[in-house]
């Protein structure tokens, strides 16, 4: 059984939330912030790869005292590689939702397991039904 630690070094830190999958965006990230995103749903997935857009959220996670807070939010991933902070179509919101759901389930599971820190939701903080 590994050892558990409520503080972590950014670089343990890392290894946890990098092996959660392609969501952690390192160059975006510094120790006590990190930034995440999930392009969830393409907007039109007949244009070339280069010139996909998506609906999708991200997240930044901000270290605070016995843990984190998230604040999510949702939008559209444009060609240029921004996200824009818009309305996701009824068609595209149900998956987003469900990609964010479990991701923070997730992130949730790592940090109290590996850390003994807990995760809540920023009061800005997107919600996600």
């Amino acid at each position: 059984m590994s050892e558990v630690t409520n503080n972590p070094t950014h670089n343990r830190l890392l290894a946890k939330l990098r092996a959660m999958g392609p969501y952690l965006r390192d160059p975006q990230s510094k120790e006590g912030l990190y930034y995440f995103d999930c392009l969830s749903v393409c907007i039109d997935d007949r244009k070339s790869p280069e010139l996909r857009e998506f609906w999708g959220w991200w997240m930044e996670l901000e270290a605070t005292e016995g843990g984190f807070t998230a604040n999510y939010h949702i939008g559209k991933y444009d060609v240029e590689g921004n996200w824009l902070d818009l309305a996701i179509p009824k068609n595209a919101l149900e998956e987003v939702n469900k990609t964010q759901n479990c991701f923070h389930l997730k992130l949730v599971k790592t940090l109290e397991e590996n850390f003994q820190l807990s995760v809540a939701y920023h009061e800005q903080s997107v919600e996600f039904v």
